[in-house]
């Protein structure tokens, strides 16, 4: 049942994490995150949680925005203010999936994750870390644009060696390709079975080099999306969706539900508030027309009660607002 249309108080409090192990990006490392969660509760006695934590760090705007909302806030005044899109994603992200819950959504129950790709670090360290893992679910996601081009086209052969087949091989430049070497990776991979796809493999503003691209191998969008939202009703090829960092996730939920094809759900590294959200999504896809192994990074993700999937005990690890 829906909530009420009156007042709705909206509890925030701080939180930091760190990663099992830093993760080498070409944007930098990841090493954790800092953020707010959020318990919306209504004057019926519902609760909903949410969470907001950039994963670029850029905490004064969201930090800003929170304030401005106040300690309640009317169910139109929260539903315009998402409508408007002017509050930053992850904000929209925390206060959708709370009002969602609010209204009995997902579907009242929250699906387990689906199986995920392995996600390798980056540099030789892959090819450790891949042998490894044998008899796993054989795809592997492995970030590259982090050490110097000619090591990296070394280690790919190497992994190409390894990789068993009926593989599957994800390779993330995180936009950090000059189009000369991004040309230079797709030529090698062009009609290699077990690439699955280039993920951003050009800068988030590039898009003819991206089109131009995806005709030779597949490409999927990750920042594009980010920065263009309006390419998710667009690019035909795959798409990496990170649920934490898109805004509400009410859209995504819906369309997963009705069989959207060509999107992968992607972690961001969040608590367990996050986190059930990112599972029951990549469930659904998982459920639908389009199949695909995860991104969930299993291995990489925070551990402890910040992770539990319990928001009441996230909501608890979180007092205090540490490192946790």
């Amino acid at each position: 049942m829906a909530a009420g249309v009156g007042w709705l108080g909206l509890a925030w409090r701080p939180f930091g994490l760190s990663l099992p192990q830093a993760l080498s990006t070409a944007r930098g490392p990841i090493a954790g995150k800092r953020g707010w969660l959020l318990r919306l509760h209504s004057p019926e006695g519902l609760v909903g949680w949410g969470e907001a934590a950039p994963l670029d760090g850029q905490l004064a705007p969201l930090a800003a925005a929170i304030a401005g909302l106040g300690p309640q806030c009317s169910r139109p005044q929260l539903e315009g203010a998402l409508a408007a899109g002017t509050l930053p994603p992850s904000l929209s992200f925390a206060l959708g999936a709370a009002l969602a819950e609010l209204d009995g959504l997902p579907q009242g129950r929250w699906l387990p994750p689906p199986p995920s790709a392995r996600l390798l670090p980056a540099g030789p360290a892959a090819l450790e870390r891949l042998a490894l893992t044998r008899g796993e679910l054989p795809v592997f996601k492995w970030k590259v644009a982090v050490h110097p081009d000619g090591l990296e086209r070394s280690v790919l052969e190497q992994l190409l060696q390894l990789l068993p087949p009926d593989g599957r091989l994800r390779l993330d430049a995180n936009g950090g390709w000059q189009p000369a070497t991004a040309w230079a990776w797709a030529e090698r991979l062009a009609g290699e079975p077990r690439l699955e796809w280039l993920e951003q493999p050009l800068g988030s503003a590039d898009l003819a080099g991206l089109e131009a691209l995806a005709t030779r191998v597949p490409v999927a969008l990750d920042e594009s999306l980010q920065q263009q939202p309006w390419l998710r009703q667009s690019w035909s090829g795959w798409q990496v969706r990170r649920p934490s960092q898109e805004g509400d996730p009410r859209p995504l939920l819906a369309a997963l539900e009705q069989g959207a094809p060509r999107l992968m759900l992607s972690t961001a590294f969040e608590t367990g508030i996050g986190r059930r959200w990112l599972h029951h999504l990549a469930a659904l896809q998982a459920q639908g027309p389009t199949p695909v192994a995860q991104g969930l990074a299993s291995g990489w993700q925070p551990q402890g009660a910040l992770a539990a999937l319990d928001p009441a005990r996230v909501w608890q690890a979180a007092e205090g607002g540490g490192v946790r």
